[in-house]
């Protein structure tokens, strides 16, 4: 009888110590996992009302390979002219974009190097997780280094249902806090494996408010295989429709370049930026920038093609030469590029 009253009496004590053992856990996991994370830090340009201006940005990321490369979120590093990541010893590295998916808001980065101190993270499976599972985020919300937050998944969004401007992103909803500057960062499962990758959240007040999305990482590994970055490079609009007609595009559509990354492929064959903004229906729009026709005669008349010629410059050998057509300052003029 007294046997059976310990056991009882033991069971009924487990669940009161289970907090501070998890608590313990998270520190170990905190300890073994924070060398994988990077802060993520990018100056880029920007077409105002008073002309081009120059901004910075800060979000996280995770070192996924012993080669340098740097998983982040895409809104973090696309168009930027520069790039560095601070390691957990505080060392800068410069940085190059190498990969970019918009639609999923998943960049990969490329190192020039990898300090002593970095440690590569290690890849989960994010299609094993489960609501209710406990979740840790680290990262730099507000430039604030190796802060760590701990939540819950809350939901799971399959592709094309949660932003409508990110169709290709699966996400996870979780409880643990995310603010400016998590962007990028690594979401981690109690195994110290990355789930995924931190992209925002929704908040009316602009704090966390327990509403935070994350890229899965069977999402972000899909749609960063092989793809180029030559539209990364890019900040723009798709004129159509009316626009098209005011813009007095010689075509059904074109895509009007607000800015270019300095050193991109786009850069390099001569792709010029907006340099002022005019409002047109309530709309800022930057004017004096080149307004893409086609690239090797695949035309820029729909997110479709764009597609078509991302999959395009994506699967050409280094060195390729290609074409591309725009209208410059009211002529039709061709520039020329070569695959990197």
């Amino acid at each position: 009888m007294r046997k059976v009253l310990a056991v009882t009496l033991a069971a009924a004590m487990l669940p009161a110590f289970a907090p501070a053992a998890r608590a313990q856990n998270l520190d170990d996991i905190f300890r073994k996992v924070s060398a994988s994370v990077v802060v993520v830090r990018s100056k880029g340009r920007d077409v105002k009302a008073g002309g081009v201006t120059r901004f910075n940005e800060t979000g996280s990321g995770v070192l996924i390979s012993d080669s340098g490369r740097v998983m982040t979120a895409a809104h973090v590093v696309n168009g930027m002219d520069e790039i560095t990541v601070e390691g957990i010893a505080g060392e800068v590295v410069r940085a190059k974009l190498l990969s970019s998916n918009a639609a999923a808001d998943i960049a990969l980065l490329q190192l020039e190097r990898v300090t002593a101190a970095m440690r590569v993270a290690r890849l989960g499976d994010s299609d094993t997780v489960q609501i209710g599972q406990q979740v840790m985020v680290i990262g730099a919300p507000y430039g604030l280094a190796y802060s760590m937050s701990v939540g819950w998944i809350s939901a799971r969004w399959p592709a094309n249902t949660i932003f409508r401007d990110m169709p290709l992103a699966e996400f996870f909803q979780t409880t643990a806090t995310i603010n400016t500057g998590n962007s990028g960062g690594p979401l981690f499962n109690m195994a110290g494996e990355i789930i995924g990758i931190v992209s925002q959240n929704i908040s009316k007040s602009g704090g966390s408010e327990g509403l935070g999305f994350v890229v899965t990482i069977n999402t972000a590994e899909k749609v960063l295989a092989d793809r180029k970055v030559f539209w990364a490079a890019l900040q723009g609009l798709l004129l159509t429709g009316d626009l098209a007609a005011i813009f007095n595009v010689p075509a059904p559509a074109g895509f009007l370049v607000k800015t270019v990354a300095q050193g991109s492929m786009a850069w390099n064959m001569g792709l010029a930026g907006g340099n002022r903004i005019v409002a047109i229906d309530g709309k800022e729009i930057a004017l004096g920038g080149d307004i893409i026709l086609s690239v090797d005669d695949i035309p820029v008349v729909s997110e479709d093609n764009i597609e078509k010629i991302r999959n395009r410059l994506a699967a050409a050998p280094l060195g390729i030469p290609f074409k591309m057509n725009v209208l410059r300052a009211g002529k039709v003029i061709e520039l020329t590029g070569t695959s990197q």
